[in-house]
């Protein structure tokens, strides 16, 4: 979905745990750099390439590729970009997401507990290999080294035309993209969009979730024309009343 120049909202559309889901990575690009904002599920990297595609930007010409948290499905095809180009983009992350997307830490959600909820929730048709093969893939998700920090202090972005913002709560680095010329919002998981409205994510999701409620103040004071939202797509409206709404 192109947005406005310079700017377009991706679609990627898996199957999660039985249940097709899409998600949406943003793409940003200027002159001579092209920046993807998240990475997709494992697996996905052919999905990227079509989607960057149809945005007029081969997968080829990326440049940077930003992380806002370490989630399994904003991390999965790093490893696939970083390998499988002729040129190797610049990752990004916040210093806090840093040591669990280089694999130097088990990512916060994955608890054991959590592991067997999630092996437990998979449909009962279900067979025991793939039940194996998903409980391995949540205990040795994939992973990349990250090339520059960005957010919590660090003054540098990928492009000029964008801003980050501190938004932990879902995990405790997390952050979100400004990008001034077209007023867009790219939120990773601070919002979805449910609906037709903004919402947080659940609390059961959220490594804090009144942090991650306290995170939205700063986005009240931007002149926000549209949301990306990594789950649920674009929203566009009176996003501020609705960010009033949750902040009440």
């Amino acid at each position: 979905m192109f947005i406005a120049n310079g700017i377009a909202m991706l679609e990627l559309r898996a199957v999660v745990m039985g249940r097709t889901t899409a998600i949406h990575p943003a793409l940003i690009w200027r002159d001579d750099r092209v920046l993807l904002v998240d990475t997709g599920y494992p697996g996905q990297l052919p999905l990227l390439r079509e989607a960057m595609a149809e945005a007029g930007r081969p997968l080829e010409s990326l440049t940077d590729v930003l992380l806002t948290h370490q989630d399994i499905d904003h991390i999965g095809g790093l490893p696939g970009l970083r390998d499988g180009l002729p040129a190797r983009p610049v990752t990004w992350a916040s210093a806090f997401e840093r040591p669990y997307v280089q694999g130097e830490k088990l990512l916060v959600k994955i608890t054991p507990d959590a592991v067997d909820a999630a092996v437990a929730a998979l449909p009962p048709e279900v067979p025991d290999d793939k039940r194996a093969a998903f409980r391995q893939a949540l205990l040795h998700p994939p992973s990349g080294p990250v090339d520059r920090l960005i957010g919590y202090g660090q003054a540098d972005a990928p492009l000029v035309d964008v801003e980050a913002l501190d938004t932990p709560g879902h995990t405790p680095g997390h952050v979100s993209l400004y990008h001034r010329p077209s007023g867009t919002l790219i939120a990773g998981d601070a919002l979805v969009l449910e609906d037709g409205r903004l919402q947080l994510p659940d609390a059961r999701l959220n490594s804090d979730h009144e942090q991650a409620r306290r995170s939205l103040r700063q986005l009240a004071g931007l002149a926000v024309e549209g949301v990306v939202c990594y789950h649920g797509g674009y929203f566009k409206g009176d996003v501020q009343a609705q960010l009033r709404e949750l902040l009440a």
